[in-house]
């Protein structure tokens, strides 16, 4: 039986960011269902499902972009999180965006940085 774009999304979606991710899915229930939709078929059924890249590149890839952008904490704590779920450590990511800071600059590399704190703060406290 072929799984739908959606079916595989989601599964994707709990592979890599597990309850963060869907907490976001749920938090957009409300408000725009077809934009959680969108967001399970089209990035993870679509995208983070092709066999070009492993799993861990892929979200070192998404933390350089999302820091790079500079305006996107809630998204870049969630794929920090998924870094770590998918065998980055603590160190590569902060070296991601350490880089950062030579392309996109210092506020965003601070930002970036500040998110990392967070999120490991945040796991350290479900550890407790």
């Amino acid at each position: 039986m072929n799984k739908t774009r959606y079916e595989i999304g989601f599964e994707k979606l709990s592979e890599i960011d597990g309850k963060a991710g869907h907490s976001v899915i749920e938090s957009l229930q409300d408000v725009c269902p077809d934009l959680a939709r969108f967001t399970i078929e089209y990035p993870f059924g679509d995208i983070y499902s092709r066999t070009g890249l492993d799993l861990k590149s892929r979200e070192i890839a998404t933390v350089a972009a999302l820091t790079a952008l500079g305006n996107c904490q809630p998204q870049l704590k969630v794929h920090i999180n998924a870094a770590l779920n998918v065998g980055c450590t603590e160190d590569e990511i902060k070296e991601v965006v350490l880089q950062m800071s030579v392309y996109a600059g210092f506020p965003a590399a601070l930002n970036g940085m500040f998110a990392i704190k967070e999120v490991l703060m945040e796991r350290n406290m479900d550890l407790a």
